[in-house]
């Protein structure tokens, strides 16, 4: 998608336009949010914007040079900025691609146990492992909201809130299920068995975005049980509340204290809601947005991970990575991630382009 010198032009123009209204001092209030927004929005994309035309610029002032002396420097400069020149007008279609909204919110992360029992408990701890890992190398922070654990160690169910910059962005592709082919350690004979875990990415709304009324909740307290021993409150703190217009239910009992499990509870709950009006709204859309690099859909096997090769298998993309240890330890699902969001990208632009 070629983007004409008039349109670097009105980038240029309009972010000269809001660095001056910033640096005015008179914009109070909504107006300083609003115009601090749309510059943290348009500033990377006026900056490869002004790479790409200062490579315009140089390019047709040395196709105008006389000096033969000089001819042979220009040609040789031509020749590299007419390489360069492709990847910076491509980086800038990137960077003006509609965006998500979303893609700046924090996320809350939820990881359950599938088919396979036991092993898939264990499968779905190494997964929430792997992201933890993975949040620490971005800078991220995580709070586990809640926890439903095994007597191996494994997770049932955790749900996790992730914050940082840019979380949803990066995670949004693993919601799915992830399928692991392995030899179970409950397993005497040496079979290799083939469990699944889902994993859900959700962006979290600021508490404006969802309104909920009391009367439209059913908040049940009840005593907290676990794996057994200290892990079993022996006070009535546990909270399942349930939103009646949707049928929601959202269980948090991790806490010792009531107060504190209900806020984990409506924090969860405020973002289910958002994530399902948000798919509401975008509806089409989403849709045809999804389908480009699979649905996300939590019944859409979308990735395996086998430990006999030490390989994992991105389904959607068809890329096969032979280091899954280093997948599994944070440090290689980044090259996943990049490589969906690549995807994501490449299409979104051969749609515009058509």
């Amino acid at each position: 998608m070629a983007i004409s010198d008039a349109r670097l032009g009105q980038i240029a123009a309009r972010i000269a336009e809001l660095e001056a209204r910033l640096a005015s001092g008179t914009l109070e209030g909504e107006a300083f949010v609003t115009a601090s927004r749309d510059y943290a929005e348009l500033e990377p994309v006026a900056r490869v914007a002004e790479e790409v035309q200062a490579m315009r610029g140089e390019l047709a002032s040395l196709a105008t040079l006389d000096d033969p002396e000089m001819r042979a420097l220009a040609d040789e400069e031509i020749a590299r900025l007419k390489a360069e020149l492709p990847e910076a007008e491509h980086r800038l279609s990137v960077a003006m691609l509609p965006r998500d909204t979303a893609d700046a919110r924090p996320a809350m992360l939820e990881i359950r146990a599938g088919t396979g029992g036991d092993e898939a408990a264990l499968f779905a701890a190494d997964l929430f492992r792997m992201y933890e890992r993975f949040a620490a190398e971005q800078g991220w922070r995580v709070e586990v909201i809640s926890a439903n654990a095994n007597e191996l160690g494994g997770f049932k169910e955790v749900v996790a809130h992730v914050s940082g910059q840019g979380v949803f962005a990066r995670l949004k592709f693993e919601s799915g299920v992830h399928r692991v082919q392995r030899v179970p350690v409950t397993e005497s004979g040496g079979r290799i068995h083939t469990s699944a875990a889902t994993v859900a990415v959700l962006p979290e709304p600021d508490e404006v975005d969802v309104q909920i009324e009391d009367k439209d909740l059913k908040i049940d307290i009840y005593r907290a049980s676990g794996a057994g021993g200290q892990h079993v409150n022996t006070t009535d703190s546990a909270v399942r509340i349930t939103h009646l217009p949707t049928g929601l239910v959202v269980i948090c009992q991790d806490e010792r204290s009531q107060h504190k499990n209900k806020a984990k509870a409506m924090q969860v709950l405020r973002t289910r809601l958002y994530d399902l009006r948000r798919e509401q709204a975008q509806g089409v859309e989403a849709e045809a947005r999804r389908a480009m690099v699979g649905s996300g859909d939590r019944s859409e096997r979308i990735r395996t991970y086998n430990f006999p090769q030490g390989r994992v298998t991105d389904h959607r993309i068809n890329l096969t990575l032979h280091r899954l240890p280093e997948v599994l330890e944070g440090t290689g699902l980044g090259e996943l991630i990049d490589a969906l969001t690549a995807e994501d990208q490449a299409k979104r632009l051969a749609a515009m382009d058509s």
